[in-house]
């Protein structure tokens, strides 16, 4: 029996030009390997169901509710600067939109499920590891506070697929406020309609940034909405030392949450120009690129609304200008504001002791996420622990200024995580479930999950890479 799925078809009824009718490969033995039963609930559906064979069924798209459309939706993209008119979905399909319990309505997204007219060569195919990292890196993501899509759950195929070898195939099925990208933007301008790029526009507006449907202009309004919540997602991801490795305009949301967790890691020792994705030769998303990436991003969709800003080109370039002129103070507000938090000082005194905070921190190699839970220690009375993160280098002046602004420990301790997905664990993790093992994997999302609270005996996970480790390279999956 089919689980009990009401699924809505807005997307490929509203905009079917941006859609292709579509079918998920056949798989000869699928069956629900993680399912993300919190998350399961919260969208008003059965975990028992989602887990039974036809369940998993269901999550590879190989059997779903009568009158469902699965589509591949299209879009464009610049890929590391270069702009590709004609991308889309090609190892992914659309099953549509859920309505939860609150009222929300989100995508059910399947990433694996075969290859589609966008699939450009490609087999169409998820292995289990990368699709595994989705849900463990989305899911810590999630708990960390920062917007993000979610994974419901990872389903392996029973078929191998090819990469560096044999390995297990898998779908992981997401969900998303919408997949509306700024290359679904950049796609509706390729077509020069338009009335479709129109249709889109006010599409975003009422599935992301309603009131902006008020305003004297509102795609302007829709612009000045995106550039807001990109800003402030970024500065997220600069506190949290997230490195996203792959930010394309086809991987850039209009809701403003993170997607597409391919080639991604977090900040083990700090260092400024980290790079992890093994393609990105030129360090263009590094850590300390990803704000200027954004900016970038957003000039690019701004350019794609110009004919729906004013008449006048000349207007329209100006009107755009003006609102990707927000960006910098968003992200620096947002920016100033989670330092505050996780420095426990006021905002005045964030500048002059981040400035000087930094440098020592890559001076030295130290590590990112526990000097500031270390800080928080010290800001309790005991500093040995960031002393000795912070070995051989002169701390004192610092910690005197900064102990001088009266840190509010209780503040850190709940702004700065304990855990995050380690990289050498999350290897360790994926390899051990790629060869059958998953007890490596289920322990560390059990912690990923509650990043902030203490675990007696779970030390490992809080410490840093052992020396030895790196440098880390890590892959799409494709």
């Amino acid at each position: 029996m089919i689980p009990t799925l009401a699924v809505r078809s807005e997307f490929a009824r509203e905009l079917p030009e941006l859609a292709i009718a579509w079918r998920a490969e056949e798989f000869p033995a699928p069956e629900v390997l993680v399912l993300n039963t919190p998350l399961a609930r919260e969208l008003g559906l059965d975990p028992e169901q989602l887990r039974s064979p036809d369940g998993a069924r269901l999550l590879t798209g190989n059997r779903v509710p009568a009158g469902t459309a699965l589509v591949a939706q299209a879009y464009s993209g610049h890929q590391f600067g270069w702009f590709s008119p004609r991308l889309g979905d090609g190892r992914a399909l659309l099953i549509g939109e859920l309505t939860g319990p609150d009222g929300r309505l989100r995508d059910l997204h399947l990433k694996g499920s075969g290859p589609t007219p966008f699939a450009r060569g490609g087999d169409g195919f998820a292995a289990l590891a990368p699709m595994l990292r989705e849900l463990l890196v989305s899911e810590a993501m999630h708990a960390l506070g920062i917007p993000t899509t979610r994974a419901l759950a990872v389903t392996v195929t029973g078929a191998a697929v090819h990469r560096d070898g044999r390995k297990p195939g898998a779908v992981l099925a997401r969900i998303a406020s919408s997949h509306l990208r700024v290359g679904s933007f950049q796609y509706a301008r390729t077509k020069d309609d338009p009335d479709l790029l129109r249709r889109l526009a006010d599409h975003a507006i009422a599935r992301h940034h309603p009131q902006a449907a008020g305003e004297e202009n509102p795609h302007l309004a829709l612009l000045g909405a995106v550039v807001r919540v990109q800003a402030e997602l970024i500065a997220q991801w600069m506190l949290t030392g997230f490195v996203h490795g792959v930010m394309n305009t086809d991987n850039m949301t209009i809701s403003g949450e993170t997607i597409d967790y391919g080639p991604c890691a977090f900040i083990d020792a700090f260092d400024p120009a980290a790079v992890f994705s093994s393609i990105d030769e030129t360090g263009r998303y590094s850590y300390r690129n990803q704000p200027l990436v954004a900016e970038w991003n957003l000039a690019r969709f701004a350019e794609t609304l110009l004919p729906l800003l004013a008449e006048s080109q000349d207007d329209a370039v100006g009107l755009a200008e003006e609102a990707l002129g927000e960006f910098r103070p968003t992200y620096s507000a947002a920016w100033t504001a989670g330092m505050s938090a996780k420095l426990g000082v006021a905002e005045a005194d964030v500048p002059s002791l981040a400035a000087d905070l930094f440098p020592l921190l890559h001076e030295h190699a130290v590590d990112f996420t526990s000097v500031f839970r270390a800080l928080g220690t010290a800001a309790g009375g005991d500093d040995r622990p960031v002393r000795s993160l912070m070995a051989g280098a002169d701390v004192d002046e610092w910690l005197g200024r900064w102990r001088a602004a009266h840190p509010d420990p209780d503040l850190m301790d709940r702004t700065n995580p304990i855990f995050i997905p380690r990289n050498h664990l999350v290897e360790e993790a994926l390899d051990a479930a790629t060869d059958g093992d998953m007890n490596p994997f289920t322990e560390l999302l059990e912690v990923v999950t509650s990043p902030f609270a203490e675990r007696p005996g779970r030390e490992r996970y809080a410490a840093p890479a052992p020396a030895d480790f790196g440098p880390y390279r890590t892959f799409c999956g494709t």
